[in-house]
């Protein structure tokens, strides 16, 4: 069958882009699983704070506040920084990096409760932090892919990719064609790129394992802010009435169905257990996701300088979400050759052709 834009990977960074693409242009979007966002989408943190990550992250995350607010995408959720007190020195570059306010230890264990007031000696908080709709989000991109015309495919195994006159032909069960490609595979993307015949940029899956434990001390977790270890050596985040607690760790792995590493989970919830008062319960479930990044960890949008009918739309990293508004519609721009509307440094810092130096 023949399209205009084929689209694989069914993540937050391939419904995205096919929904803003879909609007000028027949998209498919081929997902290898039985369901949209399975892997990393589906196991996210859901949370948007303005200055986290690179700059060219940042200036995604500003672009696309507009799009969450207007949306109403968006639920007021706060970030909080703990520090024992000999820990002043990655505390304070937390604060310069994170842009939090420096508070007292008092109104920290006013925030989350079960802070230990004798581990406590630091602590630094920002509002503008705010938990993301993500499954009302894909599932309104997908909405607007199909209102538009375009398709989802599922258990859509990618085989293989050539590339003729004709255009790109993918084999994922079916045969698909279309003059253009657009590479959103999240952990795959390299792999894809290398069955297609392009050269792969160095995207790396790095493995994050994840913990949900019921409330502690049967709080009510809902009002609480996502808080933070120091250097995020740790996070914990309410969710739907309990809590998830990650290690933050970041291991370079190979594209799989990610699990959680027992081992580094443990050490995670130890630091966790280490400034609060309220015993570790056993955790009601446990995970992990792939967050894929570039050599800069930076995302990689745009048609690739050897082959600009592939098009990158990948190394999202952990910033697939937040950033997915203004991401997307970078693509379809670059894709359709309007002038981009995000910042001109930043579509730079953004370019595919950056990872071919």
């Amino acid at each position: 069958m023949s399209d205009d834009i084929i689209i694989i990977g069914g993540g937050i960074a391939g419904l995205s882009a096919a929904a803003r693409l879909s609007t000028e242009a027949k998209v498919t979007v081929l997902e290898m699983e039985s369901a949209t966002g399975y892997h990393a989408s589906g196991r996210s943190a859901a949370l948007i704070e303005e200055n986290y990550g690179a700059p060219s992250v940042q200036a995604l995350n500003r672009a696309s506040m507009a799009y969450f607010e207007q949306g109403g995408y968006l639920t007021q959720r706060g970030l909080l920084i703990v520090a024992q007190a000999d820990d002043a020195e990655a505390f304070q570059t937390d604060v310069v990096q994170m842009g939090v306010q420096q508070i007292s230890p008092t109104e920290a264990i006013e925030m989350v409760p079960v802070l230990d007031p004798a581990q406590v000696g630091l602590a630094g908080y920002h509002a503008d932090a705010f938990d993301i709709d993500t499954d009302r989000l894909m599932q309104d991109f997908i909405r607007t892919l199909r209102g538009n015309g375009g398709q989802v495919i599922t258990d859509a195994v990618v085989t293989g990719i050539r590339q003729d006159a004709h255009g790109w032909h993918v084999s994922a069960g079916a045969d698909y064609t279309a003059p253009t490609l657009v590479n959103a595979a999240g952990a795959w993307a390299d792999l894809i790129a290398g069955i297609a015949g392009v050269t792969p940029i160095g995207i790396v899956p790095h493995r994050r394992s994840m913990a949900r434990i019921a409330a502690p001390d049967a709080h009510d977790t809902s009002r609480w802010p996502m808080f933070f270890g120091t250097a995020e050596s740790w996070y914990a985040k309410p969710d739907a009435g309990a809590l998830l607690i990650s290690p933050a760790e970041e291991v370079a792995t190979h594209p799989h169905d990610a699990f959680a590493d027992d081992m580094t989970l443990a050490e995670g919830l130890d630091r966790y257990q280490q400034m609060v008062t309220a015993p570790l319960t056993r955790p009601i479930a446990t995970w992990a996701g792939l967050r894929s990044f570039t050599r800069d960890r930076t995302l990689v949008l745009g048609r690739d300088p050897d082959v600009p009918e592939f098009v990158w739309c990948a190394g999202q990293g952990g910033y697939g979400f937040q950033t997915s508004p203004a991401a997307s519609m970078l693509v379809a721009d670059l894709v359709t050759g309007r002038a981009p509307a995000l910042d001109a440094d930043a579509v730079a810092a953004l370019r595919p052709d950056r990872l071919h130096l």
